[in-house]
């Protein structure tokens, strides 16, 4: 934060903040943002920050991330990974354990005659609860409902069983992901004094998924008295950064302003805060709390500019895209005018808002161009340059933007489900050959092909009646170990092989001139056979 050079009280800075030019202002894209001209201070490493800052922060760096595809929703897909890590951690044995345990737990209390602690003091007495096996339990249960309570108090009669802030906000989670926020306070009010960031982090995140971010910002005042949470400016951040995500940046700034005698909004803050509105995609509420951030004597940094440009380029894909470089240069300007330096994020911004406009030679244009500010690209730059190059079947080009990629040191971000986007745009513009080298390629990088890529392989190569090469790739699954379901594929009908057809003529009704001529020629025959016809002579050889 900038210092004034004169002091303020903070009833005084306070109303600076708050208070509201005026005039009025245009409400045009072209509108100039009026930032503090001096740098914005270095942000402090993650090492020195407390827990909910560090969490704040990564939160903060992966705002721009691209992600990458998925089948399911977006709770659903956080579970499975957090699955999926879970089982890497467990041994055979403990995974079969997990696995027992769930279906104890998902069965019916009604029909079974003892309750669930003395079924489980039955069958699983000799083994040890840790925190990992719990974890892979309650992944392994969706349907559990109320009974994983039960399983929680089973868990803490063990012997040598310790509860950790880990513990209780798996069980957070896990309720909070069935909306049952009533067990989840259970939960915190069983574990306080025990629960502490990760539980916070938690109930916060899964509060704001649910919709209810009048619960959220009450959670702020009671923290301390119901679950014995810290009550500090990082766990301020961590709200508000959660509710901006999601689009309630109107609760978050309510909540800031409320609480500014308190905990005074610094730079992390107000970024947030511009960045929830450009998430909801109100570009003027924006603008506006850039300039009450201005007038408070706060420095704009990067990533608020990184959430305007966003969001200016959003609003101009949905109603002019010929205007989107336009008013995407009217905020580099004001980024250089202010002092903002540009950053990868900045680039990563625009590319990817070109990419979708189907501006990919543009989009190369300014990835040549980034070392002239002195940024240079990241994976996210190379996915999506590689995408939108497949896209424009410009697949020679696509390729050597994945070898530029590997030798820029970012191969490791090629993985299993980088590689099935590529598969898939391929096999939608019907460059089936291309993708198959796509595949090898994959397999040479290390990447274990899945399900998905085989079926989509299988399918296409089918599609186009290659049906020898999709058999060696079902071959080669099930030689795998992959589960590949058998399906009858529809072979397009230019492609397929088609059986000549014998047409049959039909005999025409002739006119009277045709009729009298054939009489003719059958008369003229008729006559001719009556004429003897002189023998061929051998000539003789001299």
């Amino acid at each position: 934060m900038r210092k004034l050079t004169i002091p303020f009280s903070a009833l005084q800075l306070q109303k600076l903040l708050f208070f509201r030019c005026a005039s009025t202002q245009s409400n045009s894209l072209t509108h100039r943002l009026s930032i503090a001209r001096s740098p914005p201070p270095p942000s402090p490493p993650l090492e020195s920050l407390s827990p909910y800052a560090a969490a704040f922060s990564s939160t903060r760096s992966q705002y721009f991330s691209i992600r990458h595809f998925s089948s399911q929703t977006e709770d659903a897909a956080a579970s499975t990974v957090d699955e999926n890590l879970v089982g890497e951690l467990l041994t055979e044995e403990e995974k079969s354990t997990a696995e027992l345990l769930s279906t104890e737990l998902q069965k019916n209390p009604e029909v079974e005659p003892l309750p669930l602690p003395k079924r489980l003091d039955l069958s699983f007495s000799h083994i040890t609860v840790s925190p990992k096996l719990l974890h892979a339990t309650l992944n392994a249960s969706p349907d559990a409902g109320r009974m994983a309570l039960d399983f929680l108090k089973w868990a803490k009669s063990r012997p040598d069983f310790q509860p950790s802030d880990e513990l209780y906000s798996h069980f957070v989670d896990y309720f909070g992901r069935r909306k049952d926020f009533k067990a989840t306070h259970e939960v915190l009010v069983d574990g306080h004094g025990v629960a502490g960031v990760k539980s916070f982090e938690a109930l916060v995140d899964r509060l704001v998924r649910a919709g209810r971010p009048t619960q959220t910002v009450a959670l702020f005042e009671r923290m301390v008295k119901d679950y014995g949470f810290v009550r500090n400016k990082d766990s301020l951040k961590l709200i508000v950064s959660s509710l901006c995500e999601r689009g309630y940046a109107s609760y978050a700034e309510k909540m800031v302003k409320s609480l500014a005698n308190e905990f005074f909004p610094d730079e992390h803050i107000c970024d947030s805060l511009i960045s929830g509105w450009c998430n909801d995609g109100k570009l003027d509420e924006a603008k506006r709390l850039v300039e009450e951030m201005y007038r408070g004597g706060f420095d704009i940094g990067t990533f608020a500019y990184n959430s305007i440009l966003d969001c200016v380029c959003r609003l101009c894909r949905e109603k002019d895209p010929f205007r989107i470089q336009t008013e995407a240069e009217n905020v580099l300007v004001e980024m250089e005018r202010h002092g903002v330096p540009r950053n990868v994020e900045t680039f990563n911004v625009l590319i990817t808002n070109l990419c979708k406009i189907r501006k990919t030679e543009d989009a190369m244009n300014l990835f040549s161009r980034m070392g002239e500010w002195g940024c240079y690209p990241d994976e996210t730059t190379f996915y999506v340059l590689i995408k939108s190059l497949y896209q424009a079947a410009r697949v020679g080009e696509g390729d050597e933007m994945i070898d530029k990629m590997k030798s820029a040191g970012y191969g490791d971000a090629l993985d299993t489900k980088a590689y099935y986007e590529f598969l898939k745009i391929l096999c939608g513009i019907e460059r089936v050959d291309h993708a198959m080298s796509v595949f090898a390629k994959m397999k040479e990088d290390g990447c274990e092909p899945g399900v998905k890529t085989y079926d989509l392989l299988m399918g296409k190569l089918c599609t186009y009646g290659r049906l020898d090469k999709a058999n060696a790739l079902y071959k080669e699954a099930e030689s795998n170990g992959l589960a590949v379901e058998r399906k009858a594929y529809k072979v397009d009908p230019r492609f397929a092989k088609k059986k000549p057809t014998v047409v049959k003529k039909e005999k025409k009704r002739e006119t009277l001139p045709e009729k009298m001529a054939r009489k003719r020629r059958s008369l003229k025959k008729f006559r001719l056979s009556f004429v003897k016809k002189p023998k061929r002579s051998v000539r003789r050889a001299f």
